[in-house]
């Protein structure tokens, strides 16, 4: 009897232990020609899959058929396994499944211990690293080719030249800061798609967050001759958010807005309510209206629309699905800006769960519209 009790006390414990581990683990159970089903699964395989997981069929947690696979193998030969997948959603994630088969001193049980290990950061670090290299060393090639063009210059022909001296320096100048906003602009991206897949959790007031972005973008706008309009709905509300993101979201489109408008004219910034995914879509101006991103929205959503308009030159169709594409410029437009500006936009946004369109027409100006899920305001 004492040692009934005590397997008894050390299975609880066992399973006690599971349930506070952070991986995934499945105990998968089956004999021959049986399907094989899911005996038990930790917290963090019921929060993964969002489902009460015991005695369903091990395809309703894992769908990938390479993966039951290579599952029913290793459950029918009690051989170990592991295996690699990817899950697909607004966030896709890569995981690695390791099988392992249990065993008594009787010998074999039909089942498997299965430990799911989310290898999705490693994966991002590893594609930002290749991504950095490859955009770092396109893009400052040109510059670094510049300063030494202009450095073997004042080493030759100008060494003694005062006012060629002064040109070079000038735009050697230029070159630098490029390049310092280059890396500034590369690294941001990099580390916002880090924690891309990872949901913010902070409370953004989004009205008040614009008007700080205008008090900070009064010497652009003076320089310009800009006037910005700023007109907030009252019940628009707040969004859950990351508030220094969202500071950048807004001043990426309204720097881009003030650049694109002509000297004198006028930028507008509208801050709405939403309540639905659609009214959220919902155009505001004529022209072309192209999503750049859309959020898989649940039921009963409602959103936080911010809409920054220029009445500038416009868009060509042709161009507006390419706009958040890193280093994309559009042929004729240049605002001495790095091209990385709306790539940072919708990576920001798709963290936070939310949707980006463009509307445009030549000769009319272009409308940003971003729209985030709204938090529900307590009863």
């Amino acid at each position: 009897m004492p040692d009934t009790i005590a397997r008894a006390g050390a299975g609880s414990a066992a399973q006690l232990i599971l349930e506070l581990l952070p991986e995934p683990v499945l105990l998968v159970r089956g004999g021959e020609g049986e399907t094989p089903e899911i005996a038990y699964a930790n917290q963090a395989a019921r929060d993964v899959f969002r489902l009460e997981l015991t005695g369903a069929p091990l395809g309703a947690a894992l769908r990938r058929p390479g993966v039951l696979e290579a599952i029913e193998a290793a459950l029918a030969t009690s051989t170990s396994t592991e295996v690699a997948f990817e899950t697909i959603g607004v966030q896709p994630r890569f995981w690695r499944a390791f099988a392992r088969p249990l065993e008594t001193e009787l010998g074999q049980l039909n089942e498997l211990v299965v430990v799911l290990r989310d290898e999705t950061d490693a994966r991002r670090t590893e594609r930002m690293r290749a991504d950095f290299l490859a955009n770092a060393s396109h893009e400052l090639r040109t510059p670094l080719a510049s300063l030494a063009g202009f450095i073997e210059t004042l080493r030759t022909h100008a060494k003694d030249d005062p006012e060629a001296r002064d040109k070079f320096l000038g735009i050697m100048a230029q070159q630098a800061n490029r390049m310092a906003r280059l890396v500034d602009d590369l690294l941001s991206l990099s580390r916002i798609e880090l924690n891309e897949h990872i949901a913010p959790s902070g409370k953004v007031d989004l009205a008040r967050t614009i008007q700080d972005v205008s008090d900070a973008i009064r010497p652009l706008t003076a320089e310009r001759e800009v006037k910005i309009a700023v007109k907030a709905d009252a019940n628009a509300g707040s969004v859950t958010g990351d508030r220094d993101q969202l500071v950048q979201v807004i001043q990426n489109l309204v720097d881009n807005a003030v650049k694109y408008t002509p000297r004198g004219g006028n930028v507008r910034i509208d801050l709405e309510f939403a309540a639905t995914l659609e009214a959220a879509r919902a155009s505001s101006r004529s022209g072309v209206s192209l999503s750049l991103l859309s959020p898989d929205a649940g039921d009963g959503q409602s959103y936080v629309v911010l809409r920054v308009s220029d009445f500038g030159q416009g868009i060509a169709r042709q161009h507006l699905p390419r706009l958040s594409e890193r280093f994309y410029r559009v042929e004729g437009q240049r605002s001495g800006g790095t091209g990385l500006g709306l790539a940072i936009v919708k990576h920001i946004i798709n963290r936070h769960r939310g949707g980006l369109t463009v509307e445009s027409a030549e000769g009319e100006g272009t409308t940003f519209s971003v729209y985030l899920p709204r938090v529900v305001p307590q009863a």
